[in-house]
């Protein structure tokens, strides 16, 4: 039932400029499926969806592929297009983004695979990023700022 489900989530965002989570659950309804809104946000977590801008001022949902050869720069892009500004406290870096595109640059940045990151917790325009020593942060706060600059 889930992997079918999935499956369908999949086909609807591919098909459809999907913006919210209710669009997608009235998407899956209208496909057969029986789903909750708490139901489509496990699925959005559980398949690592994020949201892209549309370029006409809208976002819609995708999903990230493995080849990392082929995205490396479309990580950068997104990192670049929800890029505001960038602070750190010790060990920890806070990336502020364009409202609704944390998810998106911190699948962005978990994409690149910086050993430096322990890990990222994203909320709506903010990106809390726990770095392994002080060292590592300022390092790491460069290396983002060359990358967005």
């Amino acid at each position: 039932m889930k992997r079918n489900r999935q499956e369908a989530i999949l086909r609807v965002i591919s098909q459809y400029e999907v913006e919210t989570q209710q669009e997608l659950a009235q998407r899956l309804k209208e496909e057969g499926f029986e789903v909750t809104q708490a139901t489509v946000s496990r699925d959005i977590r559980d398949m690592k969806l994020s949201k892209m801008p549309t370029g006409d001022g809208h976002q819609k949902y995708v999903r990230f592929h493995n080849d990392e050869k082929h995205l490396s720069g479309k990580y950068v892009n997104v990192l670049k297009e929800g890029f505001v500004s960038i602070d750190m406290a010790q060990n920890i870096l806070v990336v502020k983004t364009v409202s609704g595109m944390a998810m998106a640059v911190a699948a962005a940045i978990d994409a690149m695979k910086y050993p430096e990151i322990v890990g990222t917790i994203a909320g709506d325009d903010t990106i809390m990023m726990a770095v392994r020593t002080v060292e590592d942060t300022k390092s790491l706060m460069n290396q983002i700022l060359q990358l967005v600059h």
